[in-house]
């Protein structure tokens, strides 16, 4: 049988992969929504939302080089060649699969992890002049404090919500109209494709590896929030 024709279902997603994803959403949508509402109680929720958010996108910068083969940057980051040759397959009417991000894709992806690091590093030294005070202000200069507030309120903010709602609505599109799903494999790991196509590792190891990695990150952002400034 033709090779490119057997197909089986293969693990593209390790499970630490996935969690990073939803507990992005999660935290980013709690980052959202307790920033509208403030209050001094919500607002505290929304300080532990960007130090999840920190913790998670230190912990993908590393997993990033030593995770799921998939979910390592050299594995979907694109050179100027592929994307190039990506855009010249879309004007020519040719929309090619990849077994993890297209080269569009996995821009995106890496505008919104470098969004979200300047937005929560931003809140970290914003200053709202009422209640709400990042723990490096304090730290840092007062023109460093003024510019961090104008960007995570009035820049970041509007820039994030653009970039997210543009993917939301991106994967909607080609689920609908190119019959590419990239929920589904999010959600368990898997996409139906050739049988020779190479699977991440996605064993007990990797995943206690990803935990001890993450705790690591965690108490990385305990340091930078609790200790670094005094």
């Amino acid at each position: 049988m033709n090779q490119a024709l057997n197909r089986v279902r293969v693990r593209v997603w390790d499970l630490p992969t996935r969690l990073f994803h939803l507990l992005l959403l999660l935290s980013f949508a709690g980052l959202i929504i307790s920033g509208q509402i403030g209050g001094d109680d919500v607002m505290q929720l929304h300080f532990y939302c960007g130090y999840l958010i920190l913790s998670l996108l230190f912990f993908r910068l590393i997993w990033g080089v030593i995770g799921g083969y998939w979910s390592r940057f050299a594995n979907f980051v694109p050179t100027p060649r592929s994307l190039w040759g990506y855009g010249m397959a879309l004007r020519n009417n040719h929309d090619p699969r990849f077994v993890s991000h297209n080269p569009l894709g996995a821009l995106s992806v890496l505008a919104m992890l470098l969004l979200l690091l300047v937005q929560v590093l931003s809140g970290l030294m914003a200053d709202d002049e009422v209640s709400v005070q990042g723990p490096w202000t304090a730290w840092v200069p007062n023109s460093w404090v003024e510019w961090a507030t104008y960007y995570h309120t009035e820049i970041g903010q509007v820039a994030l919500l653009c970039l997210v709602g543009l993917h939301v609505a991106t994967v909607l599109y080609r689920r609908a109209f190119k019959n590419d799903d990239l929920i589904s494999p999010m959600t368990h790991g898997d996409k139906t494709l050739p049988s020779a196509t190479r699977a991440t590792q996605d064993t007990w190891r990797t995943r206690l590896l990803a935990l001890v990695v993450w705790a690591a990150c965690a108490y990385a952002v305990f340091y930078l929030v609790k200790l670094l400034p005094t």
